[in-house]
């Protein structure tokens, strides 16, 4: 049975200026009404390139324990690098539709890979506003290049340069992460899966709609993952929560945002703390975003490191293999 697309869910509710019920939120949810209004969200800022590794360190402590989510500037990645990772997946969500139907997710597939539309079961059956493309980017043991579009024909060597940067920036963030909680630099990167840690790429199209205060991109939730490095669009979108109510997150151009996840909240024994966000359609424009998630391999167990438990410190979490976690978290299981 061939999966309706929300691009093309949305041309037709632009043109009736009505959306399906499906994707109408409960009011806890709807943007509207949840979001404060007028106040943009000026998340921690921080330069990755500052020589002073001390205070380096403490910006990134502080910004994933009080946060769980920062961005980061003058991280090494050419903005030429960035624009051609961009400007193929754009071009690859403006093709036909049934060029991309090639690379659909296959049906019952255990596998996230792949062009699709929902992801995770929702407990009221609501829908996300999103169209997603899916595939890891290293390491090349579990690249499958079925999901990589032929069309562009620049799309593949865009992607590849893009990992080879975002690479240096994770090492980076991991050392800064790890030493901030006074481990070895080495620790984090290590318990999380160290060279196996694989990276997934997630390019999503929102594209516009006519109910944007009634409408989710994405519902509230924290990544599963390790860690997110996310490249955002010029259109807004990313909300935060912030003492239980939702606001917008301040677009910084060239700047990488950056998610805590749930596996170094995990291993940190809640130390940094994996941030609940959420995303808001836009009436006019699509947006677009390329979160890469940093995941362990599937059997890697990941638990609170023994520096955080003990006597009077109990295990917050339980220690469980990764992919057991995801399996629990995207049905909706508790862990």
């Amino acid at each position: 049975m061939e999966v309706e697309r929300v691009q093309a869910i949305s041309k037709l509710s632009m043109s009736i200026n009505t959306i399906p019920y499906e994707f109408i939120r409960s009011e806890n949810e709807q943007p509207a009404i949840t979001t404060v209004h007028g106040e943009i969200l000026e998340v921690p800022t921080i330069d990755l390139n500052d020589p002073d590794e001390e205070k380096l360190v403490g910006l990134i402590v502080k910004a994933g324990s009080e946060w769980g989510l920062f961005q980061i500037v003058n991280h090494g990645i050419p903005s030429e690098v960035i624009n051609n990772l961009q400007k193929v997946g754009k071009e690859f969500f403006e093709l036909p539709h049934e060029e991309k139907e090639v690379y659909a997710k296959p049906q019952g597939s255990k596998t996230v890979e792949g062009y699709g539309t929902q992801l995770q079961r929702e407990l009221e059956g609501k829908k996300g506003w999103v169209d997603h493309l899916f595939h890891r980017i290293w390491p090349p043991s579990v690249i499958n290049y079925r999901f990589w579009p032929m069309n562009p024909p620049s799309y593949r060597d865009a992607n590849e340069q893009y990992t080879i940067y975002l690479r240096k920036v994770a090492d980076k963030l991991f050392k800064c992460l790890s030493l901030g909680l006074g481990l070895e630099e080495d620790a984090m990167k290590a318990s999380i899966g160290g060279d196996d840690i694989e990276y997934l790429l997630k390019i999503n199209c929102y594209p516009p709609c006519p109910r944007p205060d009634l409408v989710l991109r994405v519902v509230a939730h924290t990544d599963m993952s390790a860690l997110t490095l996310l490249v955002p669009n010029e259109v807004p979108g990313l909300q935060v929560s912030r003492d239980g109510r939702w606001y917008d997150v301040k677009y910084i151009p060239n700047a990488l945002v950056i998610h805590i996840g749930d596996q170094i909240e995990i291993f940190s024994n809640g130390n940094y703390k994996a941030v609940l966000h959420r995303s808001t359609v836009n009436k006019d424009t699509t947006r677009m975003s390329w979160p890469v998630f940093l995941e362990p391999p599937s059997d890697q167990v990941i638990g609170p490191h023994p520096k955080f438990t003990g006597e009077g410190t109990p295990a917050k979490y339980k220690s469980k293999k990764y992919g057991e976690y995801m399996y629990c978290k995207l049905n909706k299981i508790p862990q």
